[in-house]
């Protein structure tokens, strides 16, 4: 009005602001929110790059298999492309192609293998790698606590050694992995795919997850659409082989994808409370393969299908099943039903592995929590929760395996396929919706 003093209107606080100050109100709850998820994964993965950094400088490396690696490359590199005769001090190659392709980079970035200092910088970032992608399907699913990735990275020693003080392979392979399953989630199936097979090229044991990931596609695509997308992991595996197949065709399947390679004793992680001599049965390792198949059937046809979908509907096309068909590629589907579902399909292998090496704990480690909070039993408490992964930790931090290691790891592993498997089915808890744009 005129004449009079113009009173100011209080600005009003600005968005950020307000998330900070309902932060601070839920500080008691930001560990076990899971809308917090990207805030403690986001802290815990720079304090990640302090903590490789510290062990590469404090811990001391142990050579194990990274002299092996190199003699090997070396051979391809001096012109030797039968895998019979390539080997290093601690066997044959017994790795496919793409091992030989990535670690002859190695050799040539580390100086022929001896810088193994730089080697560990370098398994470093791929250990960051991978925790970055696993991050990613935790937040994008949204399944467990915040407070739990501490468990998933910090606290785990024996990841960390896996990494960054031995340098194998299986990491190379998992960071691949965790890779092709977010380009699953975002839809990119036939790009997932080629990732799929690339990290099987490191080393085989990505194929526990292929149970999963061809119930998967049958679901999303029928039979008949998901021929090329097989076609092209096959192709992958066939195009880096090559040189290898050329050469030596027989030698280079029966070494790189040796199904019935016999373990040694000695470095059992999960059956050492056996007697060698049934260890080493092979009528023994048939009952196990039998248990994983039927296994698997039983999450396929029970936990995986839809109720009243038989298995000759799942084939067709999406468009022609009798049940309308669901796309599983929707962020709210994607966030149990592919993550679950491969995550499972490992798991299962893992139970019912002839044996287990130390190393091999990577191959399963970073599911295990995802696992844990996906389980049925509605009275397996927080605690009880943290206590498994203890327990499971502990398992693979005792060396060398007793015979309370292997037990406690079992029992360990039966609680979380028990949990699995009384979980409602999939289609029971979750709505589906169609966006067909996303189908790659």
């Amino acid at each position: 009005m005129a004449g009079g003093v113009r009173r100011k209107t209080p600005a009003s606080p600005s968005p950020m602001w307000g998330k900070l100050h309902t932060l601070w109100q839920d500080k008691h709850l930001v560990l076990f929110k899971t809308e917090h998820t990207l805030m403690v994964v986001s802290v815990l993965w720079i304090l990640e790059i302090g903590i490789n950094f510290w062990v590469i400088q404090k811990v001391a490396y142990t050579e194990i298999d990274w002299k092996a690696y190199m003699d090997e490359v070396e051979g391809v590199i001096n012109g030797t492309y039968d895998y019979t005769e390539l080997k290093g001090d601690t066997g044959p190659l017994v790795y496919p192609a793409g091992f030989v392709y990535i670690f002859t980079a190695l050799y040539y970035i580390t100086s022929h293998g001896v810088n193994i200092r730089l080697g560990q910088y370098i398994f470093a970032f791929f250990y960051l790698v991978t925790l970055l992608l696993v991050f990613r399907i935790y937040n994008r699913t949204k399944k467990v606590p915040p407070y739990v990735f501490f468990f998933v990275c910090c606290a785990s020693y024996r990841i960390h050694s896996i990494f960054v003080l031995r340098l194998f392979n299986d990491p190379v392979a998992m960071m691949l992995l965790f890779a092709a399953i977010n380009l699953f989630m975002d839809g990119y199936w036939t790009l997932g795919c080629g990732v799929y097979s690339l990290a099987v090229s490191v080393k085989m044991n990505v194929l526990l997850f292929a149970p999963g990931l061809l119930f998967l596609l049958v679901w999303e695509f029928g039979l008949i659409r998901t021929i090329p997308k097989l076609s092209l992991c096959a192709a992958i595996q066939l195009l880096l082989g090559l040189p290898f197949l050329l050469d030596n065709p027989v030698g280079y399947l029966s070494r790189a994808f040796d199904l019935g390679r016999q373990f040694m004793f000695k470095w059992t992680v999960n059956w050492r409370f056996l007697p060698e001599w049934l260890f080493l049965n092979r009528y023994f390792h048939l009952l196990l393969l039998a248990a994983h198949l039927l296994i698997l059937l039983l999450f396929a046809f029970r936990r995986w299908k839809r109720p009243g979908e038989s298995i000759f509907e799942l084939l067709k096309e999406p468009s022609q099943r009798k049940i309308p068909a669901q796309n599983i590629t929707v962020d709210h589907i994607l966030n149990v039903t592919i993550v679950l579902i491969l995550f499972t399909s490992n798991f299962i292998g893992m139970c019912f592995s002839r044996s287990l090496h130390y190393q091999f704990y990577v191959w399963y480690f970073h599911t295990l929590p995802y696992l844990l909070w996906s389980g049925g039993v509605k009275k397996l408490a927080h605690l009880l929760r943290v206590l498994i992964l203890g327990l499971i930790e502990l398992s693979w931090n005792t060396y060398p395996s007793t015979n309370s290691s292997s037990a406690a790891l079992h029992v360990c592993h039966l609680i979380i396929l028990l949990c699995l498997w009384l979980a409602p089915p999939l289609t029971d808890k979750q709505e589906h919706t169609t966006d067909k744009d996303h189908r790659h």
